[in-house]
C-alpha cells in the first residue's frame, strides 16, 4: 500500500511539474501601442531583436502597432477582448503608468488589469530642439520662454498630464515659469513628434533621449539637457544635464512589457524566466544598449510589485499638481 502511495505521489508530482513548464508561445508578438517610431516600437524592438540574438524563444516575434491614447486603446483591447491570451506582450513606459495613475485608460481600469511581466531598461528625458534652433544651452531656451511662453509651442507624445508634458512642466516651473502658460501640442507618440519638430511645427520637444539616437547622429536635432540625475555615459556623455545648468527636473523613464490580466500562471512565469535569461544574455544586453537605455533588470511577481506601488506613488502626484482630484 505504502509503495502504491509513494508512486502515485510521484506520478502525481511529475505531473504537476510537466503542467507547470508546458506552456510554449505558438505566435508570440510585441504590441507597440503606437505608431512606429518612437518609445513604444523601441520598446518592442528591443524585445524582438534581443531574444530573438540571445536565442531566448524559436518563434520568431512579430511587432504590431495599435496607436491610440498613449496605450489606451491597446490597454482596452488586451482586457476586453483577449484577456487570456499568452502570446500578446505589450509595451508600457513610465508614461502607461501615469496615465493609467490619473485614469486615463478607461474607466474602471487601472494597474491591476495588466500583469507586469519584464522590462527593457530605463530612459531619459531630454529637451529638444531643432539642429538650427537658436539656442545653445537650456538656459538660453528657458531665458527666451520666460519672456513671452506663448510663443514656444512645445509638443510630444500625449496630452496635458503626460509624462512628456510633465518634463517641460517641471523644466518650465524650475525657471519660475507657470506651466499652464505653456502651448503645448498633443501628438500620439514620439515619432509624430519628432516629425513636427523638424517640420517647424513645434519648437520644443520633451522627449527621451534613447529614441532620437538616429536624428541626432544625423544632425537633425540637438539636445539642450538631459533630465538624468547624472551625465549618461558613452556617446551621451557630451551632453549636459538639466541639472547641472540649475535646473531641478529630472526624469526617469521606465520601459516594459505587460501581459493581459487573464493569462494563465504557467505562462506568465514562462515569460517571466525568459526574461530573467535574457537579463543575463550578452546579445540581449546589446539590444539595450544599442538603444541607448540603461539596463533594469526585474521580471515576474517582483516587477508586478513594483508597478503597482509606482502607480501608486504617481497618483498621488498627480493629486498634489491638481491633475486629479
Amino acid at each position: 500500500m505504502k509503495s502504491s502511495l509513494v508512486s502515485l505521489l510521484l506520478v502525481s508530482g511529475l505531473t504537476t511539474a510537466l503542467n507547470v513548464s508546458a506552456f510554449e508561445p505558438s505566435k508570440p508578438s510585441c504590441i507597440a501601442p503606437a505608431k512606429p517610431g518612437g518609445g513604444f516600437d523601441l520598446t518592442c524592438r528591443i524585445l524582438s531583436t534581443g531574444f530573438a540574438n540571445a536565442g531566448i524563444t524559436d518563434i520568431p516575434m512579430a511587432v504590431t502597432f495599435m496607436p491610440g491614447g498613449v496605450g489606451a486603446v491597446a490597454y482596452n483591447y488586451i482586457n476586453s477582448t483577449t484577456p487570456d491570451d499568452p502570446n500578446k506582450l505589450v509595451a508600457f513606459s513610465s508614461g502607461s503608468l501615469l496615465n493609467i495613475a490619473q485614469g486615463k485608460f478607461g474607466q474602471g481600469l487601472d494597474e491591476n488589469d495588466a500583469r507586469w511581466v519584464g522590462t527593457a531598461g530605463v530612459d531619459y528625458g531630454a529637451i529638444m530642439v531643432r539642429a538650427d534652433a537658436p539656442w545653445n544651452n537650456l538656459k538660453e531656451l528657458v531665458d527666451d520662454i520666460k519672456k513671452d511662453p506663448s510663443k514656444f509651442i512645445l509638443g510630444a507624445g500625449g496630452g496635458v498630464g503626460s509624462q512628456d508634458w510633465m518634463k517641460a512642466a517641471i523644466v518650465v516651473k524650475s525657471a519660475g515659469v507657470d506651466p499652464k502658460k505653456m502651448r503645448y501640442v498633443a501628438y500620439e507618440g514620439g515619432g509624430e513628434a519628432s516629425a513636427a519638430l523638424l517640420g517647424g511645427h513645434i519648437k520644443v520637444y520633451p522627449g527621451d533621449v534613447g529614441e532620437m539616437k538616429g536624428l541626432l547622429e544625423a544632425g537633425k536635432i540637438k539636445v539642450l539637457g538631459i533630465m538624468s540625475p547624472e551625465r549618461l555615459k558613452g556617446e551621451f556623455s557630451k551632453y549636459p544635464t538639466a541639472i547641472e545648468q540649475g535646473f531641478d527636473a529630472e526624469w526617469t523613464i521606465l520601459r516594459g512589457y505587460y501581459l493581459g490580466p487573464k493569462v494563465s500562471d504557467e505562462a506568465y512565469n514562462y515569460w517571466a524566466d525568459q526574461f530573467k535569461k535574457a537579463y543575463n544574455n550578452p546579445a540581449f544586453q546589446k539590444a539595450v544598449a544599442d538603444q541607448n537605455l540603461v539596463p533594469f533588470t526585474m521580471s515576474g511577481p517582483a516587477l508586478d510589485s513594483y508597478i503597482k506601488e509606482r502607480v501608486g506613488f504617481m497618483r498621488g502626484l498627480a493629486k498634489e499638481a491638481g491633475l486629479i482630484q
